[in-house]
């Protein structure tokens, strides 16, 4: 045997995770679009994972959902793979450094005339929301009373008050499949941030204030309060962020009132 062909025949390294997929992806003739349109995960972010650039997505929680959802894409066995990529994962992936530097450094420090210029708006502001709010001068003579105007006439006003933490009953999120959910309250304190396996369940502490969920798949979540089926947070077409989970929020939305504020989150990456 010849010494190319010793070459030919020798033995290769072990295949990365993202290597695994991409063979998976191509044995099938499927390209990277297609992937990502299954997926609804964005094509740089599949990209990223077929060539180990794992310090281009957002956090290691995201790395290893989106491999998932790639894996049972193309029939990839998701356990050994999860497994390989937090080896993978904890050699290569970093955090990113934010760069600290001294308020007094005065190449750092914003031009006076912006500064002088920023507070001048501010002031103009202030001053227009105080005429706006505080006179009638920009109010038809037969506009109806506010209802706080209307309130005072019959009441006092009452003092305000934080805001008391919702205790109409237990709600329960249950998991229909692999999804990634963050669940925090008003004060941004993370009661849960984790990728929940299908069936998994989690219980929304019934004294939280004000809880709330991020999740970018909401139809792969069941929502019930006090055991009871509610209409579900999104249709998983776009990822969703400050949305109540509270069950005062729930009731309210199942009955057809507004439950309140809710944006969509912008792509995770």
């Amino acid at each position: 045997m010849e010494q190319g062909e010793l070459a030919d025949t020798a033995p290769q390294g072990p295949r990365t995770v993202g290597e695994r997929l991409r063979d998976a992806r191509e044995a099938q003739g499927l390209d990277l679009s297609e992937i990502a349109q299954r997926t609804r995960i964005p094509q740089r972010h599949l990209a990223a994972i077929e060539t180990g650039d794992y310090n281009a997505l957002p956090a290691t929680t995201y790395a290893m959902g989106f491999a998932k959802a790639y894996a049972r894409t193309v029939g990839v066995d998701t356990v050994e793979l999860g497994r390989d990529l937090r080896g993978e994962l904890s050699q290569t992936y970093s955090r990113p450094v934010r760069e600290i530097y001294e308020a007094s450094d005065p190449r750092r420090m914003p031009a006076p005339g912006v500064v002088v210029g920023g507070v001048v708006v501010a002031v103009l502001l202030l001053i227009a929301v105080g005429i706006f709010y505080g006179t009638d001068l920009f109010r038809t003579s037969d506009a109806p009373p506010t209802p706080e105007v209307a309130q005072s006439e019959a009441t006092p006003a009452p003092v305000a008050t934080a805001a008391p933490a919702a205790t109409g009953g237990q709600v329960t999120l249950t998991a229909t499949d692999e999804v990634w959910v963050r669940v925090y309250d008003s004060a941004g304190t993370t009661l849960l941030m984790k990728t929940m396996e299908a069936g998994e369940q989690y219980d929304v502490p019934a004294t939280a204030n004000n809880p709330m969920i991020n999740t970018g798949r909401a139809d792969q979540i069941e929502v019930r309060v006090n055991g009871s089926v509610v209409p579900p947070l999104g249709d998983g077409r776009q990822a969703i962020q400050n949305v109540g989970v509270s069950a005062a929020t729930l009731q309210a939305r199942g009955a057809g009132a507004s439950p309140g504020v809710a944006t969509s989150a912008s792509d995770p990456g």
